[in-house]
């Protein structure tokens, strides 16, 4: 678990449990997981999102914010089932 002025130069995935936070810690985020790897291999970045709250709505801004920066984005929705 990290969130500032902490570097994660071989982790392989980052889980951020989303929330109201601002595009800038994430793309801080992104920065330090996706830097490249010294074995070669590239890293994964998820967010998890509560369907229906507040957090869509800053979930969207985030991906903006990130689709202007250059970074891909897949969004997969899951319900009860």
């Amino acid at each position: 678990m990290g969130n500032f002025a902490v570097d994660l130069p071989d982790a392989d995935v980052l889980i951020q449990v989303s929330g109201k936070y601002g595009s800038r810690q994430e793309a801080q985020r992104l920065g330090r997981i996706l830097r490249p790897k010294s074995d070669g291999h590239t890293a994964s970045f998820y967010t998890l999102v509560s369907l229906q709250t507040c957090e869509e709505d800053f979930a969207r801004h985030r991906q903006l914010f990130l689709t202007e920066q250059g970074y891909n984005y897949t969004i997969e929705v899951r319900g009860d089932g």
